[in-house]
């Protein structure tokens, strides 16, 4: 009796230990699944998120191509090249034009009465490039060039007598006397600078002064445009002349604001090799993420098919 309760309770035993090892190794292959199918899942969302990436890069280069940045310089100069001054000034007649340096400027002799004429000039006359048929009389006079020295060029011209309510002399500016005289077409090129540039006044019985500044914008097709700004200021003028006189005098001043030429572009701040390392450092994360990928569903199938192999053996061992 002894030797049979003996060898019921081995038989008891061993039936346990064979029915909790399957549980065990169930359970890990459970856990083993799960765990892979978290590993994919966290893929599908790395993978989202490069795709988002990408888009977002070559939306951000393509935003870029479209809206350049304005970029702004300086470049310092001691000397100017320097400019044209075309005057347009009618009935009145230019009586003196002087070089002065360091903005000093020596008291009036004989204020309206002809003076020196000490300056570069060239009278043009030329045909009206918005009418084609109004002759229009220019006097064109060099303007100054030593930044450094302060140099300005002070003109005084009289009218004697006008009809008109208000007297003022039009004028304007463009980028190189030097390329006036050089033109064999000064006709022409007076036409161009008039239909390019804007024109100003300056005003009988004040003295104007006029600071310039030069202001460059680069073209995207690689041409250059020159634009002046002005900076104008005005005192009035205290006629001493004992005789009271109908006539009016203008007096103007021209003068380089500063020495800095300012230099306008458009930039382009989309760098495309940035975005190629960019989009290959993504793709080449991608292709990692995929390989891991596949070798995590090549595992869950191998650990899939093992489970199944050891049901069937144990199936068998029951049967």
């Amino acid at each position: 009796m002894e030797v049979h309760e003996d060898a019921s309770s081995v038989i008891l035993q061993d039936s346990e230990l064979g029915t909790t090892a399957p549980s065990l190794r169930f359970s890990k292959t459970c856990l083993k699944n799960v765990f892979s199918v978290i590993l994919l899942f966290i893929y599908l969302l790395l993978m989202a998120v490069a795709v988002f990436l990408v888009y977002q890069t070559i939306s951000d280069f393509m935003e870029k191509l479209k809206h350049p940045v304005m970029s702004v310089s300086y470049k310092e100069v001691s000397l100017y090249d320097a400019p044209g001054i075309a005057f347009y000034p009618g009935k009145a007649r230019l009586l003196s034009c002087k070089h002065h340096y360091y903005d000093h400027i020596p008291p009036l002799i004989n204020p309206g009465q002809p003076g020196d004429i000490e300056c570069t000039t060239q009278r043009i006359n030329y045909t009206d490039p918005f009418t084609n048929q109004t002759m229009k009389y220019a006097l064109v006079v060099r303007g100054p060039r030593d930044v450094k020295k302060k140099e300005l060029v002070f003109l005084q011209f009289h009218l004697n007598g006008t009809d008109q309510d208000f007297s003022a002399i039009d004028y304007l500016l463009f980028s190189s006397f030097q390329e006036f005289i050089n033109s064999p077409e000064k006709a022409e090129f007076m036409k161009d600078c008039e239909s390019s540039y804007s024109s100003w006044k300056f005003s009988g019985g004040f003295r104007t002064w006029v600071k310039m500044s030069l202001v460059k914008t680069k073209e995207e097709d690689g041409s250059e445009t020159v634009e002046f700004k002005q900076e104008t200021s005005v005192v009035n003028y205290i006629d001493q002349r004992t005789k009271p006189r109908s006539d009016q005098l203008f007096f103007v001043v021209f003068e380089w604001k500063d020495p800095f030429i300012q230099t306008v572009q458009d930039i382009i701040t989309a760098n495309p090799w940035n975005t190629i390392a960019l989009l290959c450092g993504i793709f080449l994360a991608l292709f990692k993420a995929a390989d891991f990928a596949k070798l995590s569903v090549k595992w869950m199938i191998k650990i899939r098919k093992r489970h199944l192999k050891r049901s069937r053996q144990v199936m068998n061992h029951i049967s």
